[in-house]
């Protein structure tokens, strides 16, 4: 029985050492592709619709990672996560974030623009840093109708 009980124990005692000496696992040198990300906001995909002269022609889901500042707090503004989707949602569908060349991918800089302000306005002044878009995944890849460009798709001779 103690030697079961040691044994339960050995997990436990390997783990507390390792934290107590302090050292940190498997850095490497800095500067090596390390980049401290500091404080966000993952928020979980986002349908976004993809509208061309008032028809729908696709969704794109996107996911976002909403960058902090050093003051914001992360604790308080991560359980506002789904203010933050709703705002998104609710501004796609004011104004879609539809590429002129491309159904499959949203306008990054559009929905940037617009997700920052939204996020502002949530989070309050000074708390947000940038909008990263993580992700973005075409609900259908086939069938969507050719863009029509900046010409409009006339045919010139």
């Amino acid at each position: 029985m103690l030697r079961r009980s040691l044994i339960a124990l050995l997990p436990l005692l390997a783990a507390s050492s390792a934290l107590a000496s302090g050292k940190p696992k498997d850095k490497g040198k800095e500067g090596e592709g390390q980049k401290d990300v500091g404080q966000y906001v993952d928020l979980s995909a986002v349908a976004i619709p993809i509208v061309v002269s008032g028809q729908l022609v696709n969704y794109v889901f996107v996911t976002l990672r909403i960058n902090l500042t050093a003051q914001a707090s992360s604790s308080k503004l991560r359980a506002k996560a789904p203010y933050f989707r709703d705002a998104l949602v609710k501004a796609a569908h004011r104004t879609p974030f539809t590429k002129a060349d491309n159904y499959l991918v949203v306008d990054d800089a559009k929905l940037k623009a617009a997700m920052m302000r939204e996020a502002t306005a949530i989070a309050g002044p000074g708390n947000i840093r940038e909008i990263v878009i993580t992700s973005q995944t075409p609900k259908r890849r086939l069938g969507v109708p050719k863009p029509l460009g900046r010409d409009g798709g006339e045919i010139k001779p």
